[in-house]
């Protein structure tokens, strides 16, 4: 289950890449391009972390949300990246 949808994110995103049902954005976080600006990007990613880590809080979600947002390195640009810094600076 989803823990969070476009309706809750806090950011503004552009909408052009696939959306979060594709089957293409299924499977674990790995060496794939992810940009913070796209909000299927930041959804799925989001709602992956938080399912395998076991998060049920929407706040957990808005946090994963403002560190993305605000404090992750320009230079971390695959979803494993992303995922192992939030994990490490959680």
């Amino acid at each position: 289950m989803a823990l969070i949808k476009k309706s809750d994110l806090k950011y503004e995103y552009s909408w052009t890449a696939i959306p979060g049902d594709d089957p293409k954005v299924t499977g674990e976080p790995d060496s794939s391009r992810f940009s913070r600006n796209e909000g299927y990007e930041v959804i799925y990613l989001i709602n992956k972390l938080s399912n395998l880590w076991g998060l049920k809080k929407i706040a957990s979600a808005h946090k994963m949300e403002k560190m993305i947002n605000e404090d992750l390195p320009s230079g971390t640009q695959s979803q494993k990246g992303v995922k192992d810094w939030i994990k490490k600076n959680w």
